[in-house]
């Protein structure tokens, strides 16, 4: 295995927009992250990921950019930015900033100029349809009130393309002038001293420019199981695009790159992130994320639930398809998603610490590079807003105008959206228990957690116990024992519906995890060729081994030093 700073890190996510407000106005900002470098320095993590900073009209929340080279007002000033890199290189933190180049603002001066003239030299950054050729082939839009991704722009009669939201037309990467612009924007944050990129939807920057028209029956299956994605992320120059990137840019640097790729399969993952290929370091993928949902794209949820068998199917076959080549990210949140706890644990008084510390036990000894969101370290959880006037998503809203539009009664899905909607997982940091949890003087852009008062940084900086002090001792044990890193990975008991149970051995050294996903006792057998030596960490006060029976309490999450006959 060639080793790498970027598998070997933990990356900790900052949503700049709610992680800490420093002058008072409602939204957090650069310099509300620079007063808390300490804090982040002592979760022990290795790298941040910051979410876009760039001028935004905020649509999107920032990620539609009107300029990628200067910082967004709210958010503060450059040299504010030149002063956050410089205090996390201090503390041994890496910065990896958000790529957004699939798509701009249209306010972006490109797409001024693009829909000022049909013949000015920046039309051609961008997609357009010609009104007189008549209707331009259906696609879809994520954000799309209407689900329909061309708009109809009147100034020069034609229809652009975006397959988010109106605001944010996709950037025509088949123009050379648009991929030199783009590795300049690049360069100029890679000399400032960043160590990366998440790229954004970057797997969408390849269109299939044939523009082949799908039937209504296609439109809709493919509507129903969110399929067409695999249209959009399989474009016939994409990994040209990749490879050209990473040449002219990342190749150059001493750099991290990782891609949202959803889309991507099994069968494509080793095309995106082989090594051989020159493409990414590491992807996203999304086939986690759908488990328990009825309609991935609406985020309703299946009233029959999940079964963890299904949860481990997915995770062990990623884990199989980087065993030999590539590497991979894991992930249970992020800004796209609601809280962990709430979706994949239990946030009822009684379970709320031990699922959550079973949660980071998970994340933090796979064989991925492990992506924790901000507030997940101390067990935030779902704000589950009750009207859609308290939601700021603009997918949220836009699928609920669409619902609305069709004649639906929304009510079902927004009591599904308590638990799956986006902005569970974008409510400010909950610092302490004083008035707006210690985020702002002013009045949060969202609303606060009314949980802060208990759950908060504060309480559980003092607390031995706490979900926050387990989270450092984890990050700490991943750091120490290289078997949690480059160990190979072998499920244990797959059938099992309430214990996930896996094996990490390197040369002669072994893991052994236990998690019990369940609210419920659970026990379980240990093959006879693994014999359990000492416990390095545990999230309960006991553990029970009689003979080979392995006996866990509701959510319980062990690991153990084990031989491996």
């Amino acid at each position: 295995m060639k080793r790498a700073w970027w598998k070997e890190g933990i990356v900790y996510q900052i949503y700049p927009r709610s992680f800490m407000d420093s002058n008072g106005d409602g939204i957090g900002d650069l310099r509300g992250i620079i007063n808390r470098l300490d804090y982040i320095k002592s979760l022990g993590i290795d790298i941040v990921w910051l979410n876009p900073i760039y001028q935004s009209p905020n649509d999107d929340n920032g990620y539609d950019i009107s300029n990628y080279r200067e910082v967004m007002d709210e958010f503060g000033s450059m040299d504010d930015f030149d002063e956050l890199l410089a205090g996390f290189h201090e503390r041994g933190i890496r910065l990896v900033m958000d790529l957004v180049v699939n798509h701009s603002s249209d306010e972006h001066e490109w797409f001024r100029q693009s829909r000022s003239s049909r013949d000015n030299p920046y039309r051609d950054y961008y997609h357009w349809w010609p009104a007189e050729k008549g209707t331009p082939p259906k696609r879809f839009s994520l954000f799309d009130d209407r689900a329909d991704a061309w708009a109809f722009d009147e100034q020069t009669n034609a229809y652009y393309l975006h397959y988010f939201g109106k605001k944010q037309p996709d950037l025509n990467w088949e123009n050379p002038e648009v991929r030199e612009a783009v590795f300049d924007m690049m360069h100029f944050w890679f000399k400032k001293g960043i160590d990366g990129f998440r790229m954004d939807v970057v797997a969408f920057l390849s269109k299939d420019e044939t523009w082949p028209n799908f039937t209504d029956e296609e439109i809709e299956d493919a509507w129903r199981e969110f399929g067409w994605i695999e249209y959009y992320a399989n474009g016939p120059r994409i990994h040209e695009y990749l490879n050209e990137m990473n040449r002219r840019v990342f190749s150059q640097y001493d750099a991290m790159s990782v891609g949202e790729t959803a889309g991507a399969t099994l069968k494509t993952a080793l095309d995106f992130v082989d090594e051989d290929r020159q493409e990414m370091d590491m992807f996203f993928h999304f086939d986690g994320m759908g488990v328990g949902l009825k309609d991935a794209h609406i985020r309703t949820l299946d009233p029959k639930g999940w079964k963890l068998s299904e949860f481990k199917g997915i995770y062990n076959r990623w884990s199989d398809a980087f065993a030999k080549k590539g590497w991979g990210s894991i992930y249970l949140g992020n800004h796209d998603q609601p809280r962990v706890v709430t979706r994949w644990g239990d946030d009822s008084p009684e379970f709320h610490a031990a699922s959550a510390k079973m949660l980071h036990t998970f994340l933090l000894s796979m064989r991925s590079t492990p992506f924790i969101y901000y507030g997940d370290e101390i067990g935030m959880t779902n704000i589950r807003f009750d009207t859609i006037e308290q939601y700021n998503d603009l997918w949220t809203r836009n699928l609920h105008k669409q619902l609305v539009s069709e004649g639906k009664d929304p009510a079902p899905y927004l009591e599904d959206w308590k638990i799956t909607a986006r902005d569970n997982g974008r409510t400010p940091m909950q610092w302490d228990d004083t008035s707006n949890s210690g985020f702002s003087s002013g009045s949060p852009w969202i609303p606060v957690n009314p949980n802060h008062v208990t759950i908060n940084v504060a309480a559980q900086n003092e607390d031995p116990d706490s979900i926050l002090n387990y989270f450092r001792k984890m990050t700490a044990l991943r750091k120490a024992d290289e078997v949690l890193i480059y160990g190979d990975y072998e499920m244990v008991d797959p059938e099992n519906e309430q214990v996930y149970a896996y094996l990490r051995t390197l040369e002669n050294d072994a893991r052994l995890i236990l998690l019990n996903f369940s609210d419920k006792d659970a026990k379980m057998e240990l093959p006879q060729n693994i014999k359990p030596s000492s416990i390095l960490i545990n999230n309960v006060s006991d553990f029970i081994l009689d003979r080979r029976i392995v006996q866990l309490k509701p959510y319980q999450a062990v690991v153990l030093n084990c031989e491996v006959a």
